[in-house]
């Protein structure tokens, strides 16, 4: 058996040998942080020099200003439903009869079918639940669009649009075959 005496002894052995090792292994941490700190350099980047700022002259004096009259006057023009400057588009489709699908979107128009008749191919169109036939020459949409050309999988259409500046232009436009969802 242990004595009291015994268990002291070994106690304070073992917290002499805990104390000694401590302070060495802690003395080397000392000693490789000051090595450390020694070697590393701090690598601190220039700032780049700001760029010279240089004004700009104002060059669209000249041009037309977006709130002048002349712009106002052409919006108004084009309101009121009168011809501008390039009328030879717009004047034949003002003079003109409208037909029931231009008064729809194109967007709203959706091509379900095609078939032919007396040889002719014939569009089959929907809008607003009703379905409606397109030949070649008919009109749709709001834009004067007019049918070109009908396939089994869709209907070329040109159309009559303003551009930025109030001008008449032609441009094409397709509307493709839908498939049904059931």
């Amino acid at each position: 058996m242990i004595t009291r005496y015994q268990r002291l002894t070994w106690c304070l052995f073992s917290l002499s040998l805990v104390a000694a090792c401590s302070s060495s292994e802690e003395e080397q941490l000392q000693q490789w942080m000051a090595q450390q700190r020694n070697q590393t350099r701090s690598r601190v980047e220039r700032l780049p020099e700001p760029t010279k700022f240089t004004p700009q002259a104002y060059t669209q004096e000249g041009a037309i200003e977006p709130f002048s009259s002349q712009k106002l006057a052409q919006a108004l023009k084009r309101d009121a439903g009168q011809p501008t400057v390039n009328s030879t588009l717009i004047a034949p489709e003002l003079a003109r009869r409208k037909e029931p699908l231009e008064a729809s979107p194109l967007d709203a128009v959706v091509m379900v079918g095609s078939l032919l008749r007396m040889g002719r191919p014939v569009a089959l169109v929907r809008v607003d639940n009703l379905l409606y036939q397109v030949r070649v020459g008919n009109y749709l949409g709001q834009n004067y669009g007019k049918v070109t050309k009908v396939s089994e999988t869709g209907i070329s259409l040109r159309e009559i649009v303003q551009d930025a500046a109030g001008e008449w232009v032609e441009r094409t436009a397709t509307l493709q075959l839908q498939e049904v969802s059931k």
